[in-house]
């Protein structure tokens, strides 16, 4: 049975701009890849709520999962909440359990839960919350579409917070052999070996290294026992290039 899929939406003017390095479909990907979660797509949108509304549309409806990353603060460009709301047709509220999570950490903090702060515990109907351990504003799940903060601190907490509730599949395993011959050389017989085993992802990531060609042939798939063959004929095409 094949595993599930999974897109991630990074939203953010930010990140478009340049101004912000994303950092947080690295981590996720290795998260779902040790849990047997395909990532197949990424994707990014600028703060707009209809970039944003049909991006969450189109994404849910292709993939098993969707998780974004950004637009869920306190100031008025955070509009992911809302344009997730819109994209399933639900309205967008303050709800209690939210509001009196964000209150609590605000009194043990000292600091005044104003309105800007109250818009965090805005929350669409029927949503199930995804804790956040470091600055206490939920994420939250809406079918399969999980809502998570841009920083990557609090993301990567929050996803640590949704994982356990996601059914995954075979974790993807990945083996690594380094051939000092360009591609050029070894393109036609990696082909080949790719199609034989055609369970299995191979990709070439080329290198110049003290002016000499190279490429790391990466391996990747579900079961170790093809792996270790793939691995066992790339080792010997490796020594007959010499």
């Amino acid at each position: 049975m094949p595993n599930p899929t999974a897109a991630i939406l990074v939203i953010g003017d930010e990140i478009l701009s340049g101004r912000t390095r994303d950092a947080n479909m690295h981590h996720l990907a290795g998260e779902l890849a040790r849990i047997g979660i395909d990532l197949k797509e990424v994707r990014v949108v600028s703060d707009d709520h209809a970039a944003i509304v049909a991006a969450v549309n189109a994404l849910r409806a292709a993939f098993t999962q969707v998780f974004t990353s950004g637009g869920i603060g306190p100031t008025h460009d955070d509009i992911t909440a809302d344009a997730v709301a819109a994209a399933f047709g639900l309205p967008l509220a303050v709800r209690e359990d939210a509001r009196a999570v964000l209150a609590a950490h605000y009194d043990r903090s000292g600091l005044d839960f104003n309105a800007a702060r109250l818009r965090m515990a805005r929350i669409p109907e029927g949503a199930v919350l995804i804790e956040n351990p470091i600055s206490a504003a939920p994420g939250f799940s809406l079918g399969n579409v999980h809502v998570m903060a841009g920083v990557p601190s609090i993301f990567q907490a929050m996803v640590a917070s949704l994982l356990p509730r996601l059914t995954g599949g075979q974790p993807l395993l990945s083996q690594t052999l380094r051939i000092d011959r360009g591609e050029g050389v070894i393109a036609e017989p990696l082909a080949a070996l790719a199609a034989e085993f055609g369970d299995l992802s191979f990709g070439s990531y080329p290198f110049i290294q003290n002016g000499s060609y190279g490429s790391n042939i990466v391996v990747r798939g579900t079961d170790p026992a093809r792996i270790d063959a793939a691995m066992a004929r790339l080792s010997a095409l490796a020594a007959a290039l010499g």
